[in-house]
């Protein structure tokens, strides 16, 4: 986001900002370490029945990095996220998209 952002209403930031707003209604927290962030991207709609059956659950190893996904995701719920330290991450295909959270190997 750029400083221009502020009172420019551009749909990428709109949807971040609302992104932010539902993390924080929600209470979601990520601990400083020793959890499980695990980004379940949905599919497109495009994709035949087949497709989508196959790919479920399975590794999603295109855009939006895992990297990027966990920077806005702790921007979302941190001012200030140096105090973490040790989060493993991941990301899935799913038929919705969510966010799964697992602290010391419980969800």
């Amino acid at each position: 986001m750029t400083q221009r952002d502020k009172w420019k209403k551009r749909p990428c930031v709109m949807r971040y900002r609302s992104f932010k707003d539902e993390c924080r209604h929600a209470g979601v927290e990520v601990p400083e370490s020793g959890c499980h962030v695990i980004f379940i991207l949905p599919m497109p709609k495009s994709w035949s029945d087949k497709k989508k059956k196959e790919l479920d659950g399975k590794p999603h190893q295109q855009t939006p990095d895992v990297d990027n996904l966990l920077k806005s995701l702790l921007d979302a719920i941190y001012t200030d996220d140096c105090g973490v330290w040790a989060v493993m991450v991941e990301k899935r295909w799913g038929r919705s998209g969510k966010i799964q959270i697992k602290y010391d190997g419980r969800p």
